[in-house]
């Protein structure tokens, strides 16, 4: 017998669900519908937030930046690149996110913060971050942009003008570390191609003939060792 049969024999009640919309009977109403309009919205954020204001954008780029230069195509895979630099933004971003924890999570589940304050407390430390990893042209630059008078104090930038200079400031140093990764990797491509058009040998591709020797110096100096040791001594 069927499971559907035995719950049409034993008469169990099928629960329903309702979505609807009705009107509001009060103003505290209104605004618990607000506050949780704004948590979906936060939630849905989450990732944006997690990329642009992390040290996960230059993470991730310097090592697509390493698939690159290899030549390997899909090797490592998205997943691996991705999952590395989220685990390495989490290495990164621990003291940050332990202050965060310690003071603003810790006293607004305990009620000595409200939401406002805890939120403007949880974003001190992230800021700090940000500032500490943003060239001061790049802010001049997003500042001018907005017809506002130069900052006399940290406090003075609003996080929305400081994100965007954050992130291209890791753009910057992101592309700076892959055209570092890229010399030695374009060295043997013309040295390997230069080889083949001497021996006549034009129909054959360089890359064929150049990806094994670039994965066996990869290899040989310890690629990623020095790859993520560059990555976490440009933060700490």
């Amino acid at each position: 017998m069927t499971v559907i049969g035995i719950l049409l024999q034993t008469n169990l009640p099928i629960p329903s669900i309702d979505l609807g919309i009705g009107a509001a009977e009060s103003p505290a109403d209104v605004a618990v519908t607000l506050q949780i309009l704004f948590l979906l919205t936060i939630l849905t954020l989450a990732p944006a937030i997690l990329i642009l204001m992390t040290s996960f954008t230059r993470s991730v780029i310097v090592l697509s930046f390493i698939r690159n230069a290899l030549a390997t195509n899909q090797m490592p895979p998205n997943q691996v690149i991705i999952g590395l630099a989220l685990f390495l933004t989490f290495f990164v971003m621990a003291p940050v996110f332990g202050t965060v924890y310690e003071d603003a999570i810790v006293p607004f589940v305990d009620g000595e913060l409200e939401a406002e304050a805890a939120l403007e407390t949880g974003l001190e430390p992230i800021r700090e971050f940000m500032f500490t990893h943003t060239r001061e042209r790049d802010l001049e630059m997003l500042i001018g942009a907005r017809g506002g008078e130069p900052p006399d104090a940290r406090d003075d930038v609003d996080t929305l003008t400081l994100i965007p200079a954050f992130v291209i400031s890791e753009l910057k140093t992101a592309f700076q570390l892959g055209f570092v990764i890229f010399v030695p990797f374009l060295v043997i491509d013309m040295i390997v191609a230069s080889t083949l058009m001497a021996m006549g040998m034009m129909m054959l591709p360089p890359v064929m003939i150049s990806l094994p020797f670039k994965i066996l110096l990869f290899v040989l100096v310890d690629g990623w060792h020095l790859v993520v040791r560059s990555l976490l001594m440009s933060y700490f």
